[in-house]
């Protein structure tokens, strides 16, 4: 059976030449980069090669760069370390109403320590409104927190202008970062921000591993105590191999982005135009320009989403219906309650995350198979022979 996987944005396949630059560094060259003797600082001098890399892919400094154990650690480090350092000067914090769990929830981890959290609207797209932003900041406001696109209905946001109004406001800005770094240009400083998480997962590195930037003098209270690793900001040792599958990733990225970003959007273009073309009752979610390149999705009319993963599974079709991290929780998806979709619409949600992997034949494969699985859905949905026999 043809398998064909348009779920990258939940886990992505370790490239080969990231798997061979890891390999020396689980038996051979295997020393704590922490100790004094040779062993210990040859593999510091690498982790440190490997910080500059990553640091390149973002135009950031490696001195600004800290390895986390992925990007929902390094958004947690982001939220609850700047909070817990900024007690002193206020307790409000700002987070959009559509971020990763790993933001809303360490939000919400900061109301029951006495904060005061604002979940900002977004528009029917899943956009932010900078006017919004700048109405809902107070003197007593310490961060914002918004993703700089969303991986589930693929909105890229305008965090430049967010990150401004910040500024001049005086408040720390944080933008998760994950569905964007390895797909489309990222620079912390064209971006003006203060703190960007990313993943390794995204960039064809191992599960596992991730980075935060921080800003130069920012003051962040550690989540993991411990010994001087990350410059105290992390302790614990180092996972070497996985950091050093996240700089050769990065180092891959850098070289391919353009190229990439054009090959996914032409897939993400025929795939959206074929689709559109086969199926009725459908809805495009999701900014229809400001978007991911390889990101396609919908909601389709009288079907739930769960029933259409399974089916097309069965054909060897491997999708999304929302974050990786809620599709098996069978509640409504936060994302697409608060760009305004009807529950029973969101209920069939589906989404596409394409990589440079993928070909043409593989959509096509995909047109062939999902109108054929969404038309013996509907033939079974009471709702739709009701809606046919009107």
């Amino acid at each position: 059976m043809k398998r064909v996987y348009m779920d990258h944005a939940s886990a992505t396949p370790v490239r080969k030449p990231v798997v061979e630059a890891m390999l020396p560094y689980f038996d051979q060259h295997f020393g704590n980069p922490s100790a004094v003797y040779d062993m210990g600082s040859k593999i510091k001098q690498v982790m440190e090669e490997q910080r500059a890399k990553v640091a390149r892919l973002i135009g950031a400094k490696a001195e600004q760069i800290i390895f986390t154990s992925s990007g929902a650690e390094a958004n947690n480090l982001a939220i609850k370390g700047v909070s817990l350092a900024g007690q002193k000067k206020g307790n409000h914090i700002i987070v959009s109403a559509i971020e990763h769990h790993s933001v809303l929830n360490s939000a919400r981890f900061f109301e029951r320590m006495n904060f005061e959290v604002t979940f900002l609207p977004v528009d029917e797209y899943g956009l932010v409104d900078p006017e919004r932003l700048l109405g809902a900041i107070r003197p007593e406001t310490i961060l914002v927190s918004v993703m700089h696109a969303n991986n589930e209905i693929g909105t890229i946001e305008p965090i430049p202008e967010l990150a401004v109004i910040c500024k001049e406001k005086g408040v720390i800005f944080h933008t998760d970062a994950v569905a964007t770094v390895g797909n489309i240009p990222v620079d912390v400083n064209e971006l003006n921000v203060d703190l960007l998480s990313l993943s390794g997962v995204s960039l064809g590195a191992p599960k596992g591993v991730g980075a935060l930037y921080f800003r130069d003098k920012l003051r962040l209270m550690p989540l993991i105590h411990g010994g001087i690793q990350e410059s105290g900001r992390r302790g614990g040792t180092e996972n070497v191999p996985a950091i050093v599958g996240l700089g050769k990733a990065s180092e891959l990225a850098a070289g391919e982005l353009t190229d990439k970003m054009n090959y996914m959007q032409n897939l993400r273009n025929l795939l959206v135009a074929g689709i559109q073309e086969r199926i009725d009752q459908i809805k495009y979610t999701g900014h229809p320009e400001k978007r991911l390149p390889g990101h396609a999705s919908f909601c389709i009319g009288a079907i739930e989403g769960e029933a259409l993963l399974f089916m097309l599974n069965q054909q060897g079709i491997y999708v999304n219906t929302g974050s990786a991290c809620a599709s098996k929780a069978l509640k409504t998806s936060p994302v697409l309650v608060a760009i305004g979709i009807p529950a029973d619409l969101a209920q069939g949600s589906i989404v596409f995350t394409i990589h440079n992997s993928n070909t043409v034949e593989e959509i096509e494969y995909v047109l062939e198979k999902l109108p054929f699985a969404v038309g013996k859905l509907r033939s079974l949905s009471p709702i739709w022979r009701e809606k046919a026999a009107a």
